[in-house]
Protein backbone atom coordinates (compact mmCIF):
# COMPACT_ATOMS: atom_id res chain seq x y z
CA UNK A 1 0.00 0.00 0.00
CA UNK A 2 0.80 3.59 -0.49
CA UNK A 3 0.13 7.32 -0.54
CA UNK A 4 -1.61 9.04 -3.35
CA UNK A 5 -1.29 13.09 -3.07
CA UNK A 6 -4.22 14.80 -5.17
CA UNK A 7 -2.99 18.62 -5.54
CA UNK A 8 -5.80 20.56 -7.06
CA UNK A 9 -6.74 24.51 -7.21
CA UNK A 10 -7.78 24.75 -4.04
CA UNK A 11 -6.12 21.64 -1.62
CA UNK A 12 -4.19 18.65 -1.63
CA UNK A 13 -6.18 15.29 -0.67
CA UNK A 14 -4.85 11.99 0.70
CA UNK A 15 -5.65 8.56 -0.37
CA UNK A 16 -4.49 4.64 0.55
CA UNK A 17 -4.02 2.80 -2.66
CA UNK A 18 -3.09 -0.46 -3.47
CA UNK A 19 -1.98 -2.55 -6.38
CA UNK A 20 -4.40 -5.21 -7.25
CA UNK A 21 -5.37 -7.25 -10.34
CA UNK A 22 -8.72 -6.73 -12.46
CA UNK A 23 -10.88 -10.28 -13.21
CA UNK A 24 -9.03 -10.17 -16.61
CA UNK A 25 -5.57 -10.39 -14.86
CA UNK A 26 -4.63 -6.93 -15.70
CA UNK A 27 -2.66 -4.98 -12.76
CA UNK A 28 -4.69 -1.80 -11.43
CA UNK A 29 -4.91 0.65 -8.34
CA UNK A 30 -7.63 0.57 -6.10
CA UNK A 31 -8.48 3.06 -2.89
CA UNK A 32 -7.73 1.32 0.40
CA UNK A 33 -8.96 4.66 2.22
CA UNK A 34 -10.20 8.15 1.66
CA UNK A 35 -8.09 10.10 4.05
CA UNK A 36 -9.38 13.36 3.20
CA UNK A 37 -7.75 17.28 2.58
CA UNK A 38 -4.79 18.62 4.56
CA UNK A 39 -7.35 20.81 6.94
CA UNK A 40 -8.82 17.81 7.94
CA UNK A 41 -6.40 16.01 8.50
CA UNK A 42 -4.73 18.41 10.59
CA UNK A 43 -8.05 19.35 12.39
CA UNK A 44 -8.03 16.09 13.21
CA UNK A 45 -4.46 15.50 14.35
CA UNK A 46 -3.32 19.04 15.50
CA UNK A 47 0.64 19.84 15.51
CA UNK A 48 1.35 17.43 12.69
CA UNK A 49 2.58 17.69 8.91
CA UNK A 50 -0.65 15.72 6.94
CA UNK A 51 2.36 14.04 4.38
CA UNK A 52 4.20 13.07 7.24
CA UNK A 53 1.12 11.42 9.21
CA UNK A 54 -0.27 9.88 6.27
CA UNK A 55 2.93 8.06 5.10
CA UNK A 56 3.07 6.99 8.63
CA UNK A 57 -0.60 5.75 8.98
CA UNK A 58 0.02 3.45 5.37
CA UNK A 59 3.12 2.20 6.84
CA UNK A 60 1.13 1.14 10.27
CA UNK A 61 -1.55 -0.75 7.79
CA UNK A 62 0.63 -2.45 5.87
CA UNK A 63 2.35 -3.94 8.89
CA UNK A 64 -1.11 -5.33 9.97
CA UNK A 65 -1.80 -6.30 6.82
CA UNK A 66 1.55 -8.22 7.08
CA UNK A 67 0.30 -9.86 9.69
CA UNK A 68 -2.36 -11.37 9.00
CA UNK A 69 -0.61 -13.40 6.19
CA UNK A 70 1.35 -14.53 8.46
CA UNK A 71 1.99 -18.27 9.35
CA UNK A 72 0.35 -19.22 12.80
CA UNK A 73 2.42 -21.83 14.36
CA UNK A 74 -0.10 -23.78 17.07
CA UNK A 75 1.74 -25.21 20.12
CA UNK A 76 -0.36 -28.77 21.25
CA UNK A 77 0.74 -31.30 23.96
CA UNK A 78 2.02 -34.67 23.05
CA UNK A 79 1.06 -35.92 26.21
CA UNK A 80 -1.78 -33.83 27.60
CA UNK A 81 -5.16 -35.98 27.11
CA UNK A 82 -8.39 -35.16 25.84
CA UNK A 83 -11.60 -34.96 27.68
CA UNK A 84 -13.73 -38.35 25.95
CA UNK A 85 -16.74 -36.11 26.88
CA UNK A 86 -15.95 -32.84 25.21
CA UNK A 87 -17.12 -32.06 21.94
CA UNK A 88 -14.05 -30.91 19.41
CA UNK A 89 -15.80 -31.88 15.96
CA UNK A 90 -18.64 -30.44 13.96
CA UNK A 91 -20.43 -31.12 10.55
CA UNK A 92 -20.85 -28.33 8.56
CA UNK A 93 -21.08 -28.96 5.30
CA UNK A 94 -24.47 -29.45 5.82
CA UNK A 95 -24.82 -25.38 6.06
CA UNK A 96 -25.30 -24.83 1.90
CA UNK A 97 -28.37 -26.98 2.20
CA UNK A 98 -29.94 -25.39 5.24
CA UNK A 99 -29.36 -22.27 2.79
CA UNK A 100 -31.26 -23.91 0.02
CA UNK A 101 -34.19 -25.00 2.63
CA UNK A 102 -35.38 -21.46 4.09
CA UNK A 103 -35.11 -19.93 0.36
CA UNK A 104 -37.76 -23.09 -0.37
CA UNK A 105 -39.93 -21.92 2.14
CA UNK A 106 -39.80 -24.53 4.46
CA UNK A 107 -39.82 -22.95 7.63
CA UNK A 108 -42.48 -21.20 7.13
CA UNK A 109 -44.39 -24.17 5.81
CA UNK A 110 -43.34 -26.18 8.99
CA UNK A 111 -44.65 -22.84 11.16
CA UNK A 112 -47.97 -22.55 9.94
CA UNK A 113 -48.24 -26.71 10.36
CA UNK A 114 -47.49 -26.43 13.65
CA UNK A 115 -49.55 -23.86 14.78
CA UNK A 116 -52.15 -25.76 13.07
CA UNK A 117 -52.09 -28.85 15.25
CA UNK A 118 -50.69 -27.20 17.93
CA UNK A 119 -48.26 -29.58 19.44
CA UNK A 120 -44.99 -29.06 20.88
CA UNK A 121 -42.01 -30.34 19.18
CA UNK A 122 -39.69 -28.23 16.30
CA UNK A 123 -41.05 -29.93 13.35
CA UNK A 124 -39.07 -27.67 11.37
CA UNK A 125 -35.97 -29.19 12.91
CA UNK A 126 -37.25 -32.43 12.20
CA UNK A 127 -38.08 -31.89 8.87
CA UNK A 128 -34.93 -30.25 7.80
CA UNK A 129 -32.25 -32.73 9.48
CA UNK A 130 -34.19 -35.63 8.19
CA UNK A 131 -33.58 -33.93 4.79
CA UNK A 132 -29.85 -33.31 5.34
CA UNK A 133 -29.28 -36.45 6.56
CA UNK A 134 -31.52 -38.00 3.53
CA UNK A 135 -28.88 -36.38 1.15
CA UNK A 136 -25.30 -36.88 3.16
CA UNK A 137 -25.72 -39.98 4.52
CA UNK A 138 -29.19 -41.96 3.40
CA UNK A 139 -29.93 -44.15 5.88
CA UNK A 140 -32.89 -45.26 8.56
CA UNK A 141 -34.50 -42.54 10.14
CA UNK A 142 -33.11 -43.92 13.54
CA UNK A 143 -29.41 -43.66 12.18
CA UNK A 144 -30.07 -40.63 10.54
CA UNK A 145 -30.90 -39.14 13.92
CA UNK A 146 -27.75 -40.29 15.60
CA UNK A 147 -25.99 -39.04 13.03
CA UNK A 148 -27.50 -35.66 13.20
CA UNK A 149 -25.89 -35.09 16.42
CA UNK A 150 -22.86 -34.96 14.35
CA UNK A 151 -24.16 -31.25 12.45
CA UNK A 152 -22.99 -27.95 14.15
CA UNK A 153 -26.36 -27.06 15.10
CA UNK A 154 -26.83 -30.72 16.67
CA UNK A 155 -30.40 -32.25 17.00
CA UNK A 156 -32.50 -31.38 20.14
CA UNK A 157 -35.87 -33.47 19.85
CA UNK A 158 -36.37 -37.25 20.96
CA UNK A 159 -36.69 -40.16 18.61
CA UNK A 160 -40.19 -40.54 19.59
CA UNK A 161 -41.34 -36.98 18.66
CA UNK A 162 -39.76 -37.48 15.27
CA UNK A 163 -41.50 -40.47 14.49
CA UNK A 164 -44.80 -38.86 15.33
CA UNK A 165 -44.19 -36.13 12.93
CA UNK A 166 -44.03 -38.56 9.93
CA UNK A 167 -47.21 -39.01 10.41
CA UNK A 168 -47.79 -35.32 10.18
CA UNK A 169 -45.77 -34.81 7.22
CA UNK A 170 -47.92 -37.20 5.14
CA UNK A 171 -50.98 -35.99 6.26
CA UNK A 172 -49.61 -31.97 5.33
CA UNK A 173 -47.44 -33.44 1.86
CA UNK A 174 -49.55 -31.94 -1.16
CA UNK A 175 -49.11 -28.47 1.18
CA UNK A 176 -45.51 -29.35 1.44
CA UNK A 177 -45.19 -29.62 -1.72
CA UNK A 178 -47.12 -26.65 -3.30
CA UNK A 179 -45.10 -24.18 -1.10
CA UNK A 180 -41.77 -25.78 -2.00
CA UNK A 181 -43.15 -25.10 -5.92
CA UNK A 182 -43.87 -21.52 -5.40
CA UNK A 183 -40.92 -20.89 -3.51
CA UNK A 184 -39.06 -22.55 -5.96
CA UNK A 185 -40.02 -20.20 -9.06
CA UNK A 186 -38.28 -17.58 -7.49
CA UNK A 187 -34.49 -19.22 -7.61
CA UNK A 188 -34.43 -20.89 -11.11
CA UNK A 189 -36.72 -21.14 -13.87
CA UNK A 190 -39.48 -23.55 -14.24
CA UNK A 191 -40.20 -24.84 -17.84
CA UNK A 192 -43.60 -26.02 -17.10
CA UNK A 193 -45.02 -26.27 -20.07
CA UNK A 194 -43.94 -29.85 -21.10
CA UNK A 195 -43.75 -32.53 -17.65
CA UNK A 196 -42.57 -35.71 -17.85
CA UNK A 197 -43.62 -38.44 -15.53
CA UNK A 198 -42.63 -41.61 -14.58
CA UNK A 199 -43.24 -44.14 -11.51
CA UNK A 200 -40.77 -46.24 -9.39
CA UNK A 201 -41.21 -48.93 -6.49
CA UNK A 202 -39.51 -49.25 -3.48
CA UNK A 203 -39.64 -52.54 -1.00
CA UNK A 204 -39.73 -53.06 2.99
CA UNK A 205 -37.81 -55.47 4.62
CA UNK A 206 -40.84 -57.10 6.28
CA UNK A 207 -42.89 -60.33 5.15
CA UNK A 208 -46.58 -59.19 5.62
CA UNK A 209 -48.56 -56.47 3.74
CA UNK A 210 -49.03 -53.07 5.59
CA UNK A 211 -50.84 -50.62 4.56
CA UNK A 212 -49.48 -49.00 0.98
CA UNK A 213 -46.64 -51.90 1.47
CA UNK A 214 -48.58 -54.20 -0.89
CA UNK A 215 -47.02 -57.33 -2.80
CA UNK A 216 -46.41 -56.26 -6.29
CA UNK A 217 -44.10 -56.47 -9.19
CA UNK A 218 -40.79 -54.84 -7.92
CA UNK A 219 -38.05 -53.22 -10.21
CA UNK A 220 -35.61 -55.39 -8.18
CA UNK A 221 -37.56 -58.66 -8.43
CA UNK A 222 -37.76 -58.86 -4.59
CA UNK A 223 -40.52 -60.81 -3.16
CA UNK A 224 -41.13 -58.47 -0.18
CA UNK A 225 -44.22 -56.06 0.03
CA UNK A 226 -43.45 -52.73 -2.33
CA UNK A 227 -44.38 -49.10 -2.36
CA UNK A 228 -45.23 -47.26 -5.43
CA UNK A 229 -44.13 -43.70 -6.51
CA UNK A 230 -45.54 -41.60 -9.05
CA UNK A 231 -43.13 -38.47 -9.66
CA UNK A 232 -43.54 -35.34 -12.36
CA UNK A 233 -40.63 -33.76 -12.93
CA UNK A 234 -40.83 -30.20 -15.49
CA UNK A 235 -38.70 -29.54 -18.99
CA UNK A 236 -35.73 -28.62 -16.81
CA UNK A 237 -35.76 -31.94 -14.81
CA UNK A 238 -36.56 -31.28 -11.56
CA UNK A 239 -39.51 -32.87 -9.74
CA UNK A 240 -42.67 -31.00 -9.31
CA UNK A 241 -45.03 -33.32 -7.26
CA UNK A 242 -45.09 -37.08 -6.54
CA UNK A 243 -47.89 -39.25 -5.23
CA UNK A 244 -47.38 -42.36 -3.31
CA UNK A 245 -50.01 -45.80 -3.85
CA UNK A 246 -50.29 -49.18 -2.89
CA UNK A 247 -47.60 -51.66 -4.41
CA UNK A 248 -50.69 -53.68 -5.56
CA UNK A 249 -52.26 -51.21 -8.13
CA UNK A 250 -51.33 -50.45 -11.60
CA UNK A 251 -48.64 -47.64 -12.16
CA UNK A 252 -51.45 -46.61 -15.39
CA UNK A 253 -54.00 -45.34 -13.37
CA UNK A 254 -51.60 -43.38 -11.13
CA UNK A 255 -51.01 -40.53 -13.37
CA UNK A 256 -54.76 -39.15 -13.38
CA UNK A 257 -55.17 -38.14 -9.64
CA UNK A 258 -52.02 -36.62 -9.77
CA UNK A 259 -52.71 -34.83 -12.73
CA UNK A 260 -55.84 -33.19 -10.96
CA UNK A 261 -53.45 -31.69 -7.93
CA UNK A 262 -51.16 -30.25 -11.03
CA UNK A 263 -54.11 -28.72 -12.30
CA UNK A 264 -55.74 -27.32 -9.00
CA UNK A 265 -52.56 -27.19 -6.49
CA UNK A 266 -49.92 -25.95 -9.39
CA UNK A 267 -52.45 -23.72 -11.62
CA UNK A 268 -50.64 -25.68 -14.61
CA UNK A 269 -52.25 -27.15 -17.23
Amino acid sequence: MRIKKSISKYSVSYSVIENVRDINGKSTTKVVESLGNEEEICAKHPGVDPEEWARAYVKKLTEEKKKEKSPIIAKYHPHKMMDQHQRRSFNVGYLFLQSIYYQLGLSQAMKEIQEKYKFQYDLNEILSKLIYMRVLHPTSKKNSFERAKSLLEGIHCEPHQMYRALDILKIESDFIQQTTYKHSLKLVNRHTKILYYDCTNYYFEIEEEDGNKRNGISKENRPNPIVQMGLFMDASGLPLAFSIFPGNENEQGSLKPLEKKILKDFELS
